[in-house]
Parts: structure tokens; C-alpha cells; sequence
């Protein structure tokens, strides 16, 4: 089954390579992982997409990282989610018109035009970013590239908050408050390594 878990991490050198080190060592499967900043300066935001059985294995090891400040599994909560896929497909000169109209139906749009073919561009729900692709096929896809899932909880009140995983004490117990700033200033570093406990 897969799961989508959401992880605050303190935006260090190293952070990522020890999150992916941790899972790949404990043989989970990720299908996708997204990073980039959050509102808070120093505090990037993480969303992975992980095959696993036990989430709670996932997300207990992610939360003995000193730099990991919170992580939500969000599978089952109501959230936002969207994924971009860049297609190139084959699209001679006789063809374009009927491309075109294709993408447009699709609420996708053309990114690039080359002498022989068309990157075109959808962002939407991961399932339907995969319906998609699926139109495209026929048509001989020459490259594509997915951004993996982003997610995020609806309504105001940060609803995995209140569901963040861990146990006092760990990186989840430094965390502020849901609706508060995030403590993101620098921590000792202890010896882990490739998330070695």
C-alpha cells in the first residue's frame, strides 16, 4: 500500500541524503519525493510517496532524525494534491492541429514546439496526471518527466498537526504548536549518518 508522508525538516546539508538513506536501508519502496521551502525561513517541507505495510515503522524512523522537526502521515486526511508531468511526444506538422485541440480538452497546454514534436504540460491530480499520460501513449512518447506528489491538508487549522507522529522527546517534541513558527535554528549534531541510529 502506498502512504504519503508529509516531513518539516530543517533545511541543512545532508538532510535529504540521510531521510532516503534511512528508508532505503529499512527497504521501503519510494514512488515519489518532493522538496522545496515552506512558509518558514530554514524549514523545507518534504512529501514522499512510500510503499510500505507498517507507515508507523516510516515515520517513527524519520522522527529520530535531530533535523526532521515533524512528520504527518496524510494518506487519510482530506488534502490538497497535485503532480506536474512534462510529456515530449512525436507531432509532424499534420498532426499539430488535432495535438492541440487534444491538449486543451485535457486541461493541459503546449510548453515547446520543436520541427517534430510537442512537450506539453499538465498539473493536476496525481490520478489524473496518469490518465494523461495514458492519452499520450498513442500518440509515441519521446521523454517524460513527472514532479512527484505534493500535498497538502485542507482548511486553516493545519489539520495534520494535530496528527504528527513520534514520540516526546524525539524531533516531533521540539516542534512548536500547530498555527506557530517553527523552532528551525541550528541543533547539536549527534552521530547519524545516513540516519544510523
Amino acid at each position: 500500500m502506498t502512504h504519503t508522508i508529509v516531513a518539516l525538516v530543517q533545511d541543512h546539508p545532508g538532510v535529504l541524503h540521510r531521510v532516503i538513506s534511512l528508508i532505503r536501508r529499512r527497504g521501503y519502496n519510494i514512488e515519489s519525493l518532493t522538496v522545496g521551502h515552506s512558509e518558514t525561513p530554514g524549514v523545507s517541507r518534504m512529501t514522499l510517496v512510500v510503499e510500505a505495510e507498517n507507515v508507523e515503522q516510516v515515520t517513527k524512523q524519520l522522527n529520530r532524525l535531530i533535523e526532521v522537526l515533524k512528520v504527518f502521515d496524510v494518506t487519510n486526511d482530506p488534502t490538497v494534491e497535485r503532480e506536474t508531468v512534462l510529456v515530449k511526444v512525436q507531432a509532424p506538422a499534420s498532426a499539430r492541429a488535432g495535438l492541440i485541440a487534444l491538449t486543451e480538452s485535457a486541461g493541459a497546454r503546449v510548453a515547446d514546439v520543436g520541427s517534430n514534436t510537442m512537450v506539453l504540460e499538465v498539473t493536476d491530480l496525481p490520478e489524473k496526471v496518469e490518465a494523461f499520460i495514458d492519452l499520450c501513449r498513442p500518440l509515441g512518447i519521446k521523454e517524460m518527466i513527472r514532479s512527484g506528489r505534493i500535498a497538502m491538508t485542507r482548511g486553516s487549522g493545519g489539520g495534520a498537526g494535530a496528527r504528527a507522529t513520534g514520540t516526546p522527546g524525539g524531533a516531533a517534541g521540539r516542534a512548536a504548536p500547530t498555527g506557530q513558527p517553527v523552532d528551525s535554528s541550528p541543533r547539536p549534531y549527534r552521530a547519524q549518518a545516513d540516519g544510523d541510529e
